[in-house]
């Protein structure tokens, strides 16, 4: 199989590391990224892949400002096979016609809405149903989370219904300064919050409802779920159910994983780049089981957990990998993925690969 030839559209929080795990892959070669920006955000990318405007003014700005700039947007995806774009909400829905144009696939991220692709993307759940399009959504963190989380349980046979309470970092950290939250929570204005329909893209027959509210702090999104069984179960058949699914990693609050900021200094011990957390981090003590009942709460780290279902889409829409089970295991081989943060001694990784074929 060639080289999958890959353009990143948008160099910010995600883009910057989606770019970062296509350079990892070994079936794939990044090509180039696009972005608007002149600061230091785009200047740190000098030298690790050719750099286009994504725009005709952004490549004049960009120039004048001393960037080494190769060419247009329109000059990227001629050499690409399939474009990842991260650009901010709602402007990659103004860059389909340009992609279909240049008969380019496309994934898009959880920013735009299900119709902008018709095809709302989570690896485990629904990788068959993307293979050839032409295009996907990979959809945002915290939906990325419910259907790994709630999907496990929906495997293996378990989930009748989940409520579940979203407690959402304020904003990037990067731009705390701009005022971001303080002394408050902000409660998102509807119920159920978008979370619940937009895991209900991926997989229709979940039963949920999810509250959210936006808390003062910068550190990942925090997960509260009240879940009903589908029989009575042991605390043993919840937990084997979460480790015999992918991206799920257990933390123990044993271990002094006490609060959100501890696991992202662990991420940093671990030597993760930019301290990333691609796996949900499941509270593995705090699982609680009672009869056809489980309370349990997880963690998100919002900046990395797209980012591997960004590289499976790639490979769905390509036709690249077959199944997700071969897509997987490549991506979070590569990326270093692990199913406990602390078992795995040091300097080794663990892929977490095990889809279920149930679907």
């Amino acid at each position: 199989m060639s080289t999958i030839r890959v353009a990143v559209n948008g160099y910010g929080v995600i883009g910057k590391r989606v770019a970062d795990a296509v350079k990892l892959q070994p079936d794939m070669e990044l090509v180039g990224i696009a972005d608007v920006a002149t600061d230091w955000r785009i200047r740190a990318a000098a030298g690790r892949a050719p750099i286009f405007g994504a725009t005709v003014e952004a490549v004049d700005g960009m120039r004048a400002a001393g960037l080494d700039i190769a060419g247009t947007l329109q000059d990227l995806i001629g050499g690409a096979d399939i474009v990842v774009d991260t650009t901010p909400k709602h402007v990659a829905a103004g860059n389909l016609d340009r992609y279909r144009e240049a008969g380019v696939k496309f994934v898009l991220q959880g920013g735009e809405s299900h119709e902008t692709t018709g095809h709302s993307f989570v690896a485990q759940a629904n990788y068959d149903s993307a293979l050839g399009r032409e295009s996907t959504r990979v959809v945002s963190c915290n939906t990325t989370s419910i259907v790994r989380v709630l999907g496990a349980l929906q495997d293996a046979g378990l989930l009748a219904k989940a409520r579940g309470v979203l407690i959402r970092r304020a904003t990037d950290p990067w731009e705390s300064h701009l005022g971001g939250i303080m002394n408050t929570m902000v409660p998102e204005a509807t119920i159920p919050s978008h979370q619940g329909p937009d895991a209900q893209t991926v997989l229709p027959d979940l039963d949920l409802i999810t509250i959210a509210a936006k808390g003062a702090h910068t550190q990942t999104h925090n997960h509260y779920w009240t879940l009903q069984l589908t029989r009575n179960a042991s605390r043993d058949e919840v937990l084997d159910a979460f480790r015999a699914a992918p991206r799920i990693a257990f933390i123990r609050m044993s271990d002094g994983l006490v609060a959100l900021n501890s696991t992202i200094e662990l991420m940093r011990d671990l030597g993760r780049p930019r301290g990333d957390m691609w796996e949900v981090a499941l509270w593995e003590d705090l699982v609680t089981v009672n009869g056809d009942e489980v309370y349990l709460t997880y963690q998100v780290f919002n900046e990395a957990i797209v980012v591997p279902e960004t590289i499976d889409a790639i490979r769905a829409l390509t036709e690249s990998a077959p199944d997700a089970a071969t897509s997987m295991h490549i991506t979070d081989t590569t990326l270093g993925m692990r199913r406990d943060f602390l078992t795995t001694p040091l300097g080794t990784s663990e892929s977490t690969s095990r889809p279920s074929t149930a679907r």
